[in-house]
Parts: C-alpha cells; structure tokens; sequence
C-alpha cells in the first residue's frame, strides 16, 4: 500500500479573512473598470455583469497569485474578462446565437410580391359592384361569418352568400387560377 500524499491543511481562519480583505478591496477598485470594459465589448449589461461575476470567481481562486506577484492585477482581469468574452462569443456562435445582439440583424422575407397583389385586388374590388365589395370586405377581409355580415348588412344570410358567390365567380374570371407552378 502507497501513502497517500498528505491532504493540504484547511485554511487557517486569519488567512482566510486575508483573502477574503483583498477580494474585496479587488472588487471596490477593479470591479467598475472591469464591468464597463465588459459591457463595451458585449453590448449588454446583464452579460457583462456574468462576465464579471466569473472573473472574481477566477480571482477569488488565484487570490494568492494576485496579492504576491508583480504587475497590474487590473491588466490580469481585464485580459481574464477579454479571455471569458471571446470564449462566449465562440460558444455563441458555434450554437448559433448571437449574445446581446438584436435581431435588427435577421433577414426580412422579401414582401414585394404581397405589396403587388395587394394593389392588384385593391383594383379588382373597385371593378365590383359596392354590395359585392362590402360583402367581400367582411367576410373575408374582416373573417366575419356570413350571419354576422347578414346582421351588420341589414339583408338575409342567403343574399350575402349570393352576392360573395357573385363577386368570386366575377374576380375568377378575371384571372383564373393558374395551373401547377
């Protein structure tokens, strides 16, 4: 049997209030540097402030590094903030998603097609008689049934489904339904 390597002595509680003292004076002097470089680089202050909060995690952990070493200890957190950024920007973009962007960016299905055939039928419906036109416009346009365009038009339900049935078969014969594209 190998002895095993002895297990590291648990923190003495003076050391660790140490620590804990130069966190926090870490925190009150770096932490608004760091979360403004942050919040510049991802465009949003939520991500930016998780950015941050794993950054003094990381510096919690190194604590002992940063007290003892020489160099700026805001240059080591500023390029752990630069590090955790980049890392999720590249998770984002493998997932594709955009971290903190806006979706001004999403491609717009191209309407001209739909703006013509609104002009064409606007055309088509000046062609019809008003009672055919009215008809038309709420039923189809507004999605009444035709009891409810009967109530509003003060005539029987059977006159609406004549009139409707009139003013299609008129707007078929203007352009009749194209075969299979």
């Amino acid at each position: 049997m190998t002895p095993s390597a002895p297990s590291p002595a648990p923190l003495s509680p003076r050391l660790d209030e140490v620590r804990q003292h130069h966190v926090q004076a870490l925190l009150a002097e770096h932490r608004p540097a760091v979360l403004a470089y942050a919040e510049k680089l991802l465009g949003d202050r939520h991500a930016a402030e998780d950015v941050v909060q794993e950054v003094l995690i990381r510096a919690w952990h190194h604590i002992d590094r940063l007290m003892y070493r020489s160099g700026s200890v805001r240059g080591w957190l500023i390029t752990v903030t630069r590090n955790l950024i980049i890392d999720r920007l590249r998770s984002a973009a493998s997932r594709h998603e955009l971290v903190g962007a806006e979706d001004t960016d999403i491609a717009q299905r191209d309407h001209a097609d739909a703006v013509v055939a609104s002009i064409e039928t606007t055309a088509l419906m000046r062609r019809l008689p008003l009672e055919h036109r009215e008809v038309l416009f709420h039923t189809y346009l507004c999605g009444r049934t035709v009891r409810e365009t009967a109530q509003l038009m003060g005539v029987p339900a059977g006159t609406v489904k004549s009139r409707q049935h009139y003013a299609l078969t008129r707007l078929r014969q203007r352009f009749p339904a194209d075969g299979p594209a």
